[in-house]
């Protein structure tokens, strides 16, 4: 399997292939904004394409991640599982809030919340 774009809720998302590479740098971020760009708003990526080091902010490598989302206005959902790592960090915890308030980077469990957030984020758009 590999990355497919789907169209969810009337919005393009790039989903990410659970067997793909890990996402590790800087570069690995901009190689899958890169599949996506022109083609997708969202790309989804399951949390296990994260290496382990993304949750310990400490490593910068998240903030650095997110950040070349950021910049190229393209959004980044995380899927999976990430609740072994939030009880181990309360700096985790509060970015995952902040993130899941706005609207470019969101930590949602599974496909269906992501379905569910694009819903309530196309209908505002339609109103």
């Amino acid at each position: 399997m590999t990355d497919v774009l789907q169209e969810r809720r009337g919005v393009q998302v790039l989903m990410c292939d659970p067997a793909g590479p890990t996402v590790v740098t800087e570069q690995d971020a901009l190689d899958l904004i890169g599949s996506a760009l022109f083609a997708a708003e969202i790309v989804a990526v399951p949390v296990n394409r994260l290496d382990e080091k993304f949750f310990s902010l400490g490593t910068r490598i998240a903030g650095e991640i997110m950040q070349k989302f950021v910049n190229y206005r393209m959004r980044l959902a995380v899927i999976g599982d990430i609740s072994r790592h939030m009880e181990a960090s309360s700096a985790l915890r509060a970015l995952v809030h902040e993130s899941n308030a706005s609207s470019h980077i969101w930590f949602l469990p599974d496909v269906e919340a992501l379905d569910a957030r694009l819903e309530i984020t196309s209908a505002k758009g339609r109103s």
